[in-house]
């Protein structure tokens, strides 16, 4: 997949300061917690300023270093942040769905799939102010709704302690190699957003697909709850190849862990993190302003600081990791991501035990 942009319809009309909107996220799987950022006073919501909410998957510390970021451009705004796993901030949208209103303004998580339905739950507000020209096709919402933050390939990462370089699998197909039997890890695609979206992209490529997996359940891998302990689990040598999102490798490896990443030669799956306005918000300006951010050349080599690749050109990639170009990306039709989800995790489910 090349580097190509791809603009929203964003131009509003001139003088309009605010929305008038009515309601109808491997990135990290840990438990919900609380988070805040000081600005100014709750208060008025057609200026950037106010209280914003924000709903993430994003580690903790990266997410505060994002929040104390775009403090220093708009300081009066205050923003909240509930971060979780992407199947309790799912449960807790829904619920709050359920009982009124969503609370949150902001969901930043995730996959397209993901955000196609809440999109198709008349959860989202139409991003009216958000300028999105320079920004990677692929990563943007043909719709306008939401747009991707940064690129997250899912990686083959081997621990060098164990595994040599030469040994080291190269390919998805690799793994299914009887030498890697009882030695690999992955994150569950019924805990993880992004194995989800992973098990749909191998089942419906046409060089992996159902008998590919089938083959990989015999090396008898083993099922992490998500990328987090899958990264731990490799960096340890427990389980010395696995599969998992890229930074998580990066991170490890800037921390002392002996473990490399390898973009598979078929392709790597791979999520775009978009972030969205929810219709009910209660301060669509700042939340478009905080998109606005992510997407900035100031958001975006931020993203590279926090080893992520970024979805605007320009501002280079983390680490030792190779340019966007020179990464084979795996696409996916978005309609046939959404749809075969469900029987996706459960092919992936029964082809591992």
């Amino acid at each position: 997949m090349k580097f190509t942009k791809k603009s929203l319809s964003v131009a509003a009309a001139a003088g309009v300061a605010m929305l008038a909107l009515a309601g109808c996220s491997e990135p990290s799987e840990n438990a919900g917690s609380n988070t805040a950022t000081s600005g100014a006073e709750d208060g008025a919501t057609d200026s950037a300023a106010g209280s914003l909410t924000l709903y993430t998957s994003e580690p903790e510390d990266k997410v505060d270093q994002v929040v104390a970021a775009f403090n220093e451009e708009h300081p009066d705004v205050d923003v909240e942040v509930y971060r979780a796993g992407t199947g309790d901030l799912k449960a807790r949208i829904e619920a709050e769905k359920t009982s009124g209103a969503v609370e949150a303004d902001l969901i930043w998580a995730a996959d397209a799939p993901t955000f196609e339905d809440f999109k198709s739950d008349d959860l989202l507000a139409k991003l009216e102010n958000v300028e999105t020209g320079d920004v990677m096709d692929g990563a943007v919402d043909s719709e306008g709704y939401y747009v991707g933050t940064r690129i997250i390939p899912t990686v083959i990462a081997y621990n060098t302690s164990v595994i040599d370089e030469s040994e080291a699998p190269k390919s998805w197909t690799d793994l299914t190699d009887a030498r890697f039997r009882d030695k690999i890890v992955m994150p569950d695609p019924a805990v993880s957003g992004a194995a989800a979206y992973n098990a749909t992209v191998w089942m419906n490529n046409e060089q992996l697909g159902e008998d590919w997996m089938t083959a990989l359940g015999e090396s008898a891998p083993m099922i992490a709850a998500s990328n987090g302990p899958t990264s731990q689990e490799i960096a340890g040598g427990g389980h010395p190849v696995g599969v998992v999102v890229d930074y998580l490798v990066r991170d490890l490896a800037a921390q002392g862990s002996p473990i490399k990443e390898v973009y598979a030669t078929e392709g790597s799956p791979y999520i775009t993190e978009p972030i969205a306005v929810f219709g009910d918000s209660k301060n669509p300006t700042a939340a478009e302003l905080f998109i606005t951010f992510l997407l900035s050349k100031k958001g975006q080599e931020l993203a590279v600081e926090q080893n992520y690749l970024p979805v605007i050109d320009g501002v280079g990639t983390p680490g030792d990791a190779p340019a966007l170009d020179d990464i084979a990306l795996m696409d996916a039709d978005l309609k046939t991501l959404t749809d075969d989800r469900a029987r996706s995790v459960e092919f992936f489910q029964g082809a591992m035990n």
